[in-house]
């Protein structure tokens, strides 16, 4: 199975990560991408930078040592209001928003029912193109009813490398992304893969991926970054919003 786009990265912006744009989109180029989503930590993720450098995005050059560059951010879901730390009129401004759970904005004392809740808000903004690592089993959720709202809303579930690390930290990744695509199977919900890569040597790395891919035999046809036209109808940069 051949990607041609990495839907999640971060670079020094993100302040746990530790490649530039540049150096991203160099290392994008030697494993083949057509294209790379720079998806940094929006402001509320402790070290990440502020909001203006999201506001200031547009005069990112799109186009990086051959490589096509999407430039957006992987959003903080704070509550199960949905609340995220990123204005409206930013989001909808940025080629490519992932939206994602995460500890310290988040915390760990909500229950599967106010998680699904806050998912089905987040999922509701016409801007929010991907949820982001749904698989961690600290946010525990009916994932029949996600992957149904996925297809409702058009919006993207990831399938993310990084979870699937056997050294990671996401709880239960590997029985919950195989519970996630055989749904999708199911279902017929695309889903996208994304490496999370936090330095330039993880950019495209989607070598624990492949393995649940092959291991559940998930079709090539609903994995849209194997294809840029597959991918781009689910971008802020391609959608009227």
């Amino acid at each position: 199975m051949n990607f041609l786009v990495d839907t999640h990265s971060h670079t020094i912006a993100s302040g746990h990560a530790y490649s530039t744009i540049k150096e991203m989109a160099a290392a994008a180029k030697s494993r083949g991408l057509k294209a790379l989503a720079i998806t940094d930590h929006a402001p509320e993720m402790p070290g990440s930078c502020g909001m203006f450098y999201f506001d200031n995005l547009g005069i990112v050059p799109r186009e990086e040592s051959g490589v096509r560059l999407f430039m957006g951010a992987e959003v903080n879901i704070m509550a199960p209001d949905g609340t995220i730390d990123l204005p409206e009129k930013v989001c909808r401004n940025l080629d490519i928003v992932v939206a994602s759970i995460h500890p310290p904005c988040y915390g760990l004392d909500h229950t599967p029912e106010e998680t699904l809740r806050a998912y089905a808000e987040v999922m509701s903004k016409p801007y929010i193109n991907i949820i982001g690592h749904p698989d961690d089993g600290r946010f525990s959720v009916d994932y029949e009813v996600l992957v149904k709202m996925a297809k409702e809303t058009g919006t993207l579930l990831e399938i993310n490398n990084s979870s699937l690390n056997p050294n990671g930290v996401r709880a239960g990744a590997r029985k919950n992304t195989l519970v996630i695509l055989d749904l999708c199977k199911k279902h017929g919900v695309p889903v996208t893969v994304g490496s999370d890569a936090h330095i330039d040597v993880q950019v495209a790395d989607f070598s624990f991926v492949r393995e649940v891919l092959d291991y559940c035999d998930f079709p090539e046809d609903l994995i849209v970054n194997t294809n840029l036209e597959k991918l781009k109808p689910y971008l802020n940069l391609y959608k009227t919003l």
